[in-house]
């Protein structure tokens, strides 16, 4: 068996979903910014306890807007599947 045909049957097997590999790529930088926002956030509450309930108000919104690009990189593979 030749080189060339035993390349074609080896990559006709290999079957790699490539949605989960473009979440799974997505999911690293809100992973990094959720950790940055709630490392800050317990910083600054160090720092100026009396300011805590404003400080986790604006902690909770930055977890959001950051988790939403995480959503978006979850659903975005299936768009772009579907649409073509």
């Amino acid at each position: 068996m030749s080189l060339a045909a035993t390349l074609a049957a080896s990559s006709s097997t290999l079957n790699i979903n490539i949605g989960a590999v473009a979440y799974g790529l997505a999911a690293i930088g809100p992973g990094i910014g959720i950790g940055l926002v709630f490392g800050h956030a317990i910083e600054a509450m160090a720092r100026q306890p009396e300011a805590t309930g404003r400080i986790s108000l604006y902690m909770w919104i930055g977890f959001s807007l950051t988790e939403a690009l995480a959503l978006i990189g979850l659903v975005a593979p299936f768009i772009f599947k579907y649409a073509s």
